[in-house]
């Protein structure tokens, strides 16, 4: 327990320490001062000033006893304040000014001091007092000035103005950054006009050299031009002649390519030619003189074939001849004899005719009979319907109808062959035979 205790005690000391410490320990940022006030903060005396009734500190860090001093800072950042001024100008012209002046509290001890005495509760004021100043050494120094020398000269103004304005701030413990003018009004338009004649003058200077640097340049663009369009000229012509010795290296190497094509091809038929003459030609005039011995044995064979052809044809034409020959005596003599017999038996059939007309009439009609019925029942073969009212005698009465036409047909031959006797001179009188009688037949009778 006691050791606890004594941790418990060495921690709460520790940290107790670390509060009093902080609670005493100031340190001074880089763009502060520490102005430390009460019982024994004074600083030594500097630069033959007296001691200070307080402590400066800047950039470090140092211990204030709480209720027996008391600590305030000072801030060394830039500040900027605007300024506004209207005045009167040396010729009586009323002009507005405009600027701008950055300051801050000064770096060294004393600056620190007295801005310390003026600005310590009250730094918010700095920019008031700063216009207020700056204002008033404007005023006076643009009264002595022309608007000329606003314009032409501000560098003038500015540096007066810091100039006359040093002692005040280097009393307030301020120094001066930068003083800018930033624009010069006036209600009269006295700068305008100040302004013309020089802009007029600079805008006719202005034009005349544009118009000369137009000319210049309209000249410089048709030199241009017609340099571009020389470099143009020679670019064709050098391209022209580029493009012939191409087309003239491209015909040549044509010509190249053809004329090793052609020897190409000469060797490649040369070749060829060798190979037909070795592998086509040569056998095939073999085979040509071969075929021509062939042909011309052929051609013997065929002329001594031909010779005992036309040998053996002329032998079968005279055998032929004589055959024809003997087959025409032959035939003649068979015309002869069949005429003769003809004859004989014209004459034989012309003397039976003349003995017995009828029996020779009825042998011819009986050896036509047949055609001679089928003629006479010819007249019903264009009846599809025929109706016989009297039954079997109809029948018999229509054959014999039938039948009386072929009577009637005999007699008519006889009468034919009797008209042939008499014009061929066999009459009744020399011996020729006399009309045979016709025969009756009887007609059908009608019931």
């Amino acid at each position: 327990m006691p050791v606890l205790a004594v941790a418990i005690a060495a921690v709460v000391a520790f940290v107790l320490l670390i509060i009093l410490f902080k609670l005493v320990w100031r340190v001074a940022e880089p763009n502060e001062a520490l102005i430390i006030s009460g019982l024994g903060a004074k600083s030594k005396p500097i630069d033959g000033m007296d001691s200070l009734g307080f402590k400066i500190v800047t950039g470090k860090g140092t211990s204030v006893l709480p209720g027996f001093q008391v600590s305030r800072r000072l801030q060394l950042d830039s500040r900027a304040a605007n300024l506004e001024v209207s005045c009167v100008t040396q010729q009586g012209i009323p002009v507005k000014v405009r600027g701008v002046v950055i300051y801050k509290v000064g770096d060294d001890l004393v600056s620190i001091a007295n801005a310390a005495r003026r600005f310590l509760e009250q730094q918010a004021s700095m920019d008031g007092a700063i216009h207020e100043l700056f204002t008033g050494h404007l005023r006076s120094i643009i009264g002595n000035l022309t608007v000329e020398d606003l314009i032409l000269n501000r560098e003038r103004l500015t540096s007066e103005t810091r100039s006359s304005a040093a002692d005040e701030m280097s009393k307030l413990g301020l120094v001066v950054d930068s003083l800018q003018i930033q624009e010069i009004d006036d209600e009269t338009d006295y700068i305008t006009n100040l302004g013309r004649p020089h802009a007029a003058k600079v805008a006719s200077a202005a034009r005349i050299a544009e118009a000369e640097r137009n000319q210049e340049a309209t000249e410089r663009e048709q030199e241009t031009e017609r340099q571009n369009a020389a470099v143009i000229r020679d670019t064709e012509m050098k391209k022209a002649e580029y493009e012939g010795q191409v087309q003239q290296a491209a015909q040549q190497a044509r010509q190249e390519v053809i004329l090793k094509e052609t020897r190409n091809a000469e060797l490649e038929a040369e070749r060829t030619e060798k190979r037909l003459e070795s592998e086509i030609r040569k056998p095939a005039d073999a085979k040509a003189y071969e075929q021509v011995k062939l042909a011309e044995a052929e051609r013997e064979e065929r002329i001594s074939y031909a010779q005992a052809a036309a040998t053996e044809v002329q032998l079968k034409a005279q055998r032929e001849s004589e055959a024809i020959r003997l087959l025409g005596e032959a035939e003649a003599d068979a015309t002869r004899q069949k005429g003769l017999a003809e004859a004989e038996a014209i004459k034989a059939r012309a003397v039976a005719l003349a003995e017995n007309t009828d029996a020779v009439i009825a042998q011819q009609l009986a050896e036509q009979w047949p055609q001679i019925v089928e003629a006479g029942a010819g007249v019903f073969g264009n009846v599809d319907n025929m109706v016989v009212l009297n039954g079997a005698q109809g029948i018999e009465d229509m054959l014999a109808k039938a039948l009386t036409l072929g009577g009637t047909g005999l007699g008519l031959a006889r009468q034919l062959l009797g008209n042939m006797n008499v014009q061929n001179g066999h009459g009744g009188q020399n011996g020729s035979a006399p009309a045979a009688p016709a025969v009756p037949v009887d007609a059908p009778k009608d019931d």
